[in-house]
Parts: structure tokens; C-alpha cells; sequence
């Protein structure tokens, strides 16, 4: 299917590596022009290194924190007037719920929630002017049933999600359609990293952690990121301009609830 995008302009917050590179590569090989955002200069630079040799399109690499307005003002520099904006980051280090300081809520409303939606205000005025946007931001599936563990994450993102549903029916008159994607256990540096916590915290091995995460979907294996990428795509595409305001979860069926 052509998606209809070709040409266009991304600014993808968090995509140097993980889901948030396999975004940019689903939408890359659509013809998107993007502008990879990452911490870490190497794996920009060779993001935007194998983007453009691979697909032929236009790459720009920004490092640092999206979340910041210093890096804000980096990102639309480079792309003063994107069509495609993607909500994406590194959330917190979990902690138990009793033992979180109130500088870590501080720091995890800035990252997940503030930061974010300063961007999407950025990008808002041109997508209105030119009649076209897909804003599409990564949350977490396990937000609706979300335990003292991860309270740092899960509070920042329903706040976020809320915010968004909001502005989703503002804008879609406008063309602007504005989504979430919901990941459960995708085989992401993420999840080695998670693996890595529970060792710590519940005293297990790191294959037990691996296993406890696959036990978790109902697919019996964790995702993709391919997979991932693929469904962002077609969220930005020209023929998803009626879907908006909407949670796709990408879980491997493991959501229990029938809405």
C-alpha cells in the first residue's frame, strides 16, 4: 500500500534506537524525510547514516533530551515545519512507590508530560496552516492497570493521554489526527534493562526475568519492533486521516478488557 507520504517531513523525539528507530524506519522507507532525535551521538549519527543510505531520503540529526526547550529549538530548526511529530522517550527508572523523592516526580512530569506537549504546541500552527499533521505519542499499554512500581511512569502518561484525547477533537477538522500507540514487552534495550531491575529487586536470574516477560503476553513472545514501526506508519498515513483520539494497543492480545 502507498501511504501516501512520501515527501514529507518527521520530527521523531527518541529515535536514534529501540521502537522509536524502528519508527523511523518503517516511515523512511515510505519516503519521509525525518530528523532523528537521540542522547547519544553515536547512535544518531549512524541512525541518520543508514536511514539515508538505505532509503535515499533526507536525514538530520539532533542529540539531547526532547523533553528540553533548548533541544525543542534544535529539533524545529532543523525542520521548521514537520507533518509527522512522534512522542517518544525513555521513561523513568521504576521505583516503589513509597521510596519516590519529589524531585522524581518532578523530573518524570517534565519528561513524559510538560516536555512532550511543549513540543506538540510547536508543531500544531504549521500542520493547521498546510491542513496535515500526525501527532502520535508512545505510552504504555500497562497504564490501565498500573501498580505502585511504576507509579512514576503511569501518572505522567495517563496525564499526558488525557491531554491528547483533548486536543484530538480540536484538530481534527483541521486534518491533524492525534493517536497513541501502547507497547506491552517489545525486544527493545528496554526490556534488557527492565530484565536487569527485577534480578535486582526480586532476586532472580536474568533468564528468569526473560521468561517472566514472555509469560506475561498472551502471544507467548515478545514483539517486534518492526512490528511496532509498521503500525505508526500507518498511523501517519493519508489514509488514517479518520482515525483519531484513539489507544491502539500493541500488546500481543494480552489486554484483557473488550474496549
Amino acid at each position: 500500500m502507498d501511504l501516501g507520504i512520501k515527501g514529507k517531513w518527521a520530527i521523531l523525539a527518541g529515535s536514534s534506537r529501540g521502537l522509536g528507530r524502528a519508527c523511523a524506519e518503517s516511515i523512511a522507507r515510505e519516503g519521509v524525510n525525518v530528523v532523528i532525535n537521540g542522547r547519544l551521538q553515536a547512535d544518531v549519527d549512524v541512525a541518520v547514516a543508514e536511514l539515508t543510505s538505505r532509503y535515499g531520503v533526507m536525514a538530520v540529526g539532533v542529540v539531547g533530551d526532547s523533553a528540553t526547550s533548548s533541544v525543542q529549538d534544535e529539533l524545529m530548526a532543523a525542520c521548521p515545519t514537520p507533518d509527522i511529530l512522534l512522542l517518544n522517550g525513555q521513561g523513568p527508572s521504576p521505583k516503589n512507590f513509597l521510596d519516590i523523592e519529589i524531585d522524581d516526580w518532578n523530573s518524570a512530569v517534565l519528561q513524559a508530560l510538560t516536555g512532550p506537549l511543549g513540543l506538540v504546541q510547536r508543531v500544531v500552527p504549521g500542520m493547521r496552516e498546510r491542513g496535515f499533521g500526525r501527532i502520535v505519542a508512545v505510552s504504555s499499554a500497562m497504564v490501565k492497570s498500573p501498580n505502585s512500581f511504576m507509579s512514576l511512569s503511569h501518572g505522567t502518561r495517563l496525564g499526558l493521554t488525557g491531554v491528547l484525547k483533548g486536543l484530538s477533537k480540536d484538530l481534527a477538522k483541521f486534518n491533524i489526527t492525534v493517536n497513541q500507540l501502547l507497547p506491552e514487552r517489545f525486544d527493545t534495550a528496554r526490556q534488557e534493562q527492565m530484565a536487569h531491575v527485577a534480578m535486582k529487586m526480586l532476586g532472580i536470574t536474568y533468564e528468569e526475568a526473560r521468561a517472566q516477560q514472555i509469560a506475561s503476553i498472551k502471544a507467548g513472545r515478545l514483539g517486534r519492533p518492526d512490528e511496532f514501526g509498521d503500525a505508526f506508519a500507518f498511523l501517519c498515513a493519508a489514509q488514517a486521516g479518520y482515525i483519531s483520539g484513539q489507544n491502539l494497543q500493541l500488546d500481543g492480545g494480552s489486554y484483557e478488557g473488550v474496549f
